[in-house]
């Protein structure tokens, strides 16, 4: 869970770092987007994934 945590910080801080006014550079309409998209994916895996043990 850690690591989708923190891909989801990665990607809120890549949209923040974008040079274009109000984010709408491609780090903030694409990059960051798609890594924060991938942070919560990986957060509900992490959750819903059962063991088999």
């Amino acid at each position: 869970m850690l690591i989708g945590l923190a891909m989801i910080i990665a990607g809120f801080t890549i949209i923040g770092l974008d040079g274009e006014p109000h984010g709408f550079g491609f780090m903030g309409l694409t990059l960051g987007p798609i890594i924060t998209l991938g942070g919560f994916m990986f957060q509900f895996y992490a959750i819903f994934h059962q063991s088999k043990n």
